[in-house]
């Protein structure tokens, strides 16, 4: 049943996500307040603006996400979230240097380069093969061990190894990267003691001179395509940099979470598991998405006056899409807290709701997923908990930061 939302409950509490996904209060939100007033205070938030208005409605969710012009990612980010005790105005500059956070014309021209460099549909395919059998590999070495931790035996391990195949960096590197966006992403959470800023730092300083490498001695790889084609069609390495840092967030920290979400929404449905197991549909990759969605929410800020259900939107004013809200809008999904793994169509907005920044790499994080359950159903098929999983506490990420499992 829906639970009221009181006036001062902040959805960018941290203390909210590491209990768990407040579905019913979201229910709530869509029926009663889709477009919500959500205040902030500057203990709690870098922002010093009092706060923002939530979006908990798929339509509207959709609408400001598809919209051309009038929202800007660049002017306070797309980061929800900074605890303004830790991470302030300096990190909030570091991240506008990230494809997330840029507005036109420069996300274009960044985008559609790395787009063709990385993420064509012919250079994902590309990639399958491999990455099949990096995802065996990855679950006959966790079964060898007989139990474990599901997100660091399994569900960060391709993610990591791909994002190692496309930029070109070595795969003993990939532990450090995975290290270093943990520290870069847990400034919420007691149990990470970390500088954010110097993790950002740390990863942007490795991609920069790998960058930098490339324009002095060109290789055939895709880093020399992105900095160093023989046309203008390149980034600096500077924004090659800022993609590496994306692409360690949004390829590592969104991917593992959903598979980590996936592998514990099949241990609460077993009848599923074993349906799945037998017939492998293609529809359940998306499910996962929808179902776990990593990123709970982003947000935009208005360029110009706007009205979304109604409610006045001024200038200058933040608005948050709560993608974890939208994803269960009965208006849109039939029985939404049912994990489906037949569920189509499922027009889910886990990969950002459509328009300008649409994630780049779903159809990459797609096949990672498909491709790591269909190893764990053939090699750890009777794989099962062994413990309660630990949830991370973030004001945006919906993560899990341990799975203890058996390997069988």
């Amino acid at each position: 049943m829906p639970v009221p939302v009181p006036e001062g409950y902040d959805l960018t509490n941290p203390d909210i996500y590491a209990a768990g996904v407040p579905l019913a209060e979201f229910a709530w939100l869509r029926r009663s307040a889709p477009v919500f007033w959500n205040s902030q205070t500057v203990e709690d938030s870098s922002f010093d603006d009092g706060g923002l208005w939530v979006l908990s409605r798929h339509a509207d969710v959709k609408a400001v996400s598809c919209a051309r012009t009038g929202w800007s990612s660049q002017e306070n980010t797309a980061i929800v979230k900074f605890d303004g005790k830790t991470v302030g105005y300096q990190e909030r500059e570091i991240q506008k240097g990230m494809m997330l956070n840029m507005d036109e014309p420069r996300h274009t021209r960044v985008r559609g380069v790395v787009s063709r460099g990385v993420f064509t549909p012919r250079g994902v395919a590309r990639l399958e093969d491999a990455l099949r059998e990096r995802a065996n590999r990855i679950v006959l070495e966790a079964r060898d061990k007989g139990s474990g931790d599901f997100v660091t035996d399994i569900a960060c391990e391709l993610p990591l190894q791909a994002i190692a195949d496309l930029v070109g960096f070595p795969q003993e590197d990939r532990k450090q990267i995975f290290n270093w966006s943990n520290e870069m992403m847990a400034y919420d959470d007691p149990d990470f003691d970390v500088d954010p800023a110097l993790a950002a730092a740390q990863i942007l300083v490795y991609a920069a001179d790998m960058g930098e490498d490339r324009q002095r001695n060109p290789r055939e790889d895709i880093v020399t395509r992105l900095v160093a084609a023989a046309d203008d069609e390149v980034v600096s390495s500077e924004e090659f940099a800022f993609f590496v840092l994306l692409l360690a967030v949004a390829g590592n920290e969104t991917t593992r979470n959903a598979i980590s979400h996936g592998m514990q929404a099949f241990f609460d449905n077993p009848e599923l598991w074993e349906r799945y197991k037998a017939e492998r549909p293609a529809t359940m990759p998306d499910e996962v998405v929808r179902y776990g969605t990593p990123v709970q929410m982003f947000q935009r800020t208005a360029t110009e006056d706007a009205e979304i259900g109604g409610q006045k939107i001024e200038r200058g004013q933040r608005v948050g899409l709560l993608y974890g809200s939208a994803n269960y809008d009965e208006d849109v999904f039939d029985d939404p807290e049912r994990f489906d793994i037949f569920r189509d169509p499922n027009p889910h907005v886990g990969f950002g709701g459509g328009g300008a920044h649409f994630c780049p790499g779903s159809h990459l994080a797609k096949l990672e997923i498909d491709l790591m359950f269909n190893a764990i159903a053939d090699h750890i098929p009777d794989i099962a908990p062994d413990g309660p999983q630990r949830r991370l506490r973030s004001g945006w990420l919906n993560g899990i930061k341990a799975m203890p499992v058996t390997y069988r």
